[in-house]
């Protein structure tokens, strides 16, 4: 299982460090068991799997639990293999045993890590992102907060969003256009970049449709304190459905 996020970071030496730690869970469930057919088919079914392991932890109806605890996931699935593999990462230890027996391919295999990185350090990493941009509302039209979300439908489209969120060396963390940045810069010889099938939500979530691609490759590290936010926080949108979470080795 790739690892690493973080809940805190230190500052030391020259460059700077940060601390990670954290706790991951890989999940391995039989695709064609209805608790993880379901989840496939609905993704705010997918949601509920994923909290399912963090009751208790915050009050009922909390609006942003997930958020509290850190929780961010991703997932992949083996159609041939009938196996889903659905990693977890949170700042608060899990409890999986509301996930039925039979659902399990595979037991839990939950992991704590604590690593520290600093400026320079190279690492693979994997993301699943909902890339979107933002179109502002037509003048005249009734005041919004913010414009319409619009997800990017080609790879070249996706590869700039992510670019736009890369922190050369001596750049500041927030980029003059506000994107916030993820302490990090690219190898771009060795970004890959595919698009995924969308997840969406039956009713009652009806208007819920998630663009999704995954991008690989080799960062290197130039703000460690920006890197741990990123790796803590998640990137971009739509981080309750399985996307944002960076996974790094």
């Amino acid at each position: 299982m790739n690892t690493t996020a973080a809940t805190s970071h230190v500052p030391s030496g020259p460059g700077g460090a940060a601390r990670f730690v954290t706790t991951q869970t890989l999940l391995t469930l039989d695709a064609r068991h209805p608790f993880a057919a379901k989840s496939l088919i609905d993704a705010q079914d997918m949601h509920r799997t994923v909290m399912s392991g963090y009751l208790g932890w915050v009050g009922d109806g909390s609006r942003d639990a997930r958020s509290q605890m850190g929780i961010l996931s991703t997932w992949t699935v083996d159609l041939r293999q009938a196996r889903l593999n659905l990693v977890v990462q949170s700042s608060v230890p899990a409890d999986w045993s509301n996930v039925p027996r039979g659902a399990l391919a595979e037991g839990p295999e939950t992991l704590t890590v604590d690593r520290t990185f600093r400026t320079g350090d190279r690492v693979d990493f994997r993301t699943v992102v909902n890339p979107v941009r933002s179109i502002p509302s037509a003048p005249g039209s009734p005041l919004r907060k913010r414009g319409t979300r619009v997800a990017h439908a080609r790879p070249e489209h996706v590869r700039t969003w992510f670019l736009h969120r890369l922190q050369p060396s001596g750049e500041p963390a927030v980029a003059p256009n506000g994107v916030t940045r993820i302490g990090a810069d690219v190898d771009t010889e060795r970004l890959a970049l595919r698009m995924l099938p969308r997840v969406s939500s039956p009713a009652p979530h009806k208007g819920l449709r998630i663009a999704r691609a995954e991008i690989k490759g080799t960062l290197t590290v130039t703000d460690p304190k920006a890197f741990v936010a990123a790796l803590t926080q998640g990137i971009g949108h739509a981080r309750a459905y399985s996307c944002g979470l960076i996974l790094v080795r």
